[in-house]
Formats: C-alpha cells, sequence, structure tokens
C-alpha cells in the first residue's frame, strides 16, 4: 500500500528528530494544522511545501511521494542513446536543460568556453567531464544533487 502524505510526513518529521509544534513553529502554523497533515485531514498550503521540505531536509519532490530514482550501473548498453538532464534552481529561475549524451562532448566544450560554468556557485566544481566518463561505463540515475551557498540547486540525471 502507498504511503500517503500525512504517513509520509509524519515519518519524515520524526526522522528530521521534530515535533509537531516545531514544525508549525517554523511555518507559522497551529500545531493542530500539523497534526490535521499528518492525520490527512487537511494539506499543506503549497506556498509552503518548499519550506517544509528544507525544514526536513529533503527535496519536494520526496516530500510528495515521488520514488527517488535509483543509481545504477547497466552492462551492454549504448552510452550514446542516454539522455542527460541538468536542472538548475536558484531564487530567481528553474532551468532545465535535457540533451543526448551523444551531444553532451560538443555542448561541454561550448558551456565552458561561454563563462557559464561561473554563473551559479552550484555548477562551479561539476566535473563535466568525470559524468561523460561514468555514463560511458553504464552509471544512469541521478549523479549530482548539491545545493550551494549561494541556494542554488542543480541536479544532473541521466536516463535511459
Amino acid at each position: 500500500m502507498k504511503e500517503t502524505f500525512g504517513q509520509r510526513f509524519q515519518r519524515l518529521r520524526k526522522e528530521a528528530g521534530l515535533t509537531q509544534e516545531e514544525v508549525a513553529e517554523k511555518v507559522g502554523i497551529t500545531p493542530q494544522g500539523v497534526s490535521k497533515w499528518e492525520n490527512d485531514l487537511s494539506s499543506p498550503d503549497i506556498n509552503i511545501l518548499v519550506k517544509l521540505a528544507e525544514i526536513l531536509g529533503v527535496s519536494v519532490e520526496e516530500l510528495l511521494g515521488e520514488e527517488k530514482e535509483k543509481t545504477q550501473v547497466l552492462q551492454d548498453y549504448d552510452y550514446k542513446k542516454a539522455v542527460l538532464k541538468i536542472i538548475v534552481i536558484d531564487e530567481d529561475d528553474k532551468v532545465s536543460i535535457n540533451f543526448p549524451i551523444a551531444l553532451g562532448e560538443i555542448l561541454l566544450g561550448t558551456y565552458i568556453k561561454l563563462g557559464l560554468k561561473n554563473e551559479s556557485e552550484a555548477l562551479k566544481d561539476i566535473d563535466f567531464e568525470k559524468i561523460f566518463e561514468l555514463v560511458k561505463q553504464g552509471v544512469i540515475g541521478e549523479l549530482v544533487n548539491i545545493e550551494s551557498k549561494d541556494g542554488s540547486r542543480v541536479i544532473i540525471k541521466v536516463e535511459y
């Protein structure tokens, strides 16, 4: 049976070592409101989902019940058929780029030449050459999920 939002929220809250009162105080609602979420009598307002995820130390996707993609190594696969997904999220924008791995090395060269690597604190230390090496060896799934000091977040996934 699939976990309800309330069950998942309660589990994540307890895993984070927080009481209902502490969560309520952090998001500016009553403890009764948190109790209603956990009992599936109501749901949090969409405007506080990001704050809740932050408090619980999870992504919004995980809070909402999306299965976390497992990273795995495939044998005998054609890496040129894989798709690289780069998602950059900062306070103003969310940019998502999807492209076949076959174009990756060409785009990587252009990316570095344009100096885009310095646009986001979260991107500055990512070694894309190593990512492409891993993909060629059969590694797929979520490869990078980092948040920088400036609040930028970068997620890099490979799908096959």
